[in-house]
């Protein structure tokens, strides 16, 4: 079931590694918002730190252009406990990293309590999506073409389904 959630000022995309999904996410979300006319800040980032400071695998990279997306220039970093101070909303692309990430917020709420109400609002990316509702965006990281095909598939619909979802708030 949908989450109503208002439209964020700030949204972070986060995946394992910051090469694949959220990166990708990261652009498609930042173009479909700029088309849209929102004022949004967008950014990604991995709960795993094997890829810091490297850019998204070649193969996101090749099948984002196909798209139109241009994510080639992009970093990854490791999601940071200023993160969930920065961000509004922080979308994980799957239920694990959505765990993890919620592992860490509830870290930082046990250290502060009274800052727990201005820690972003975590939410699977998939959950607005009438499509892939509660889905996990699949990880193309070991499969072929068709992977990242269907990746960047889940990955449009979610980011559609939140712009319409934010543009009725």
């Amino acid at each position: 079931m949908p989450i109503k959630v208002s439209a964020p000022k700030s949204v972070l995309l986060v995946c394992l590694g910051n090469i694949c999904r959220s990166p990708t996410a990261e652009e498609v979300l930042r173009q479909k918002a700029a088309v849209e006319g929102m004022s949004l800040t967008v950014d990604s980032a991995g709960t795993g730190d094997w890829h810091i400071g490297k850019h998204p695998d070649d193969r996101a990279i090749a099948h984002a252009k196909a798209y139109g997306y241009a994510i080639s220039k992009l970093v990854a970093r490791q999601v940071q406990p200023d993160d969930f101070y920065q961000f509004d909303l922080i979308l994980a692309m799957d239920k694990q990293n959505l765990q993890d990430l919620q592992a860490i917020k509830d870290r930082l709420i046990n250290e502060n309590p009274e800052q727990s109400e201005t820690l972003a609002k975590l939410v699977l990316f998939s959950e607005e999506d009438p499509i892939h509702a509660g889905e996990d965006v699949p990880d193309p990281y070991y499969g072929g073409d068709e992977a990242f095909e269907r990746c960047i598939a889940h990955i449009e619909s979610g980011a559609n389904a939140w712009i319409e979802s934010w543009k009725s708030c």
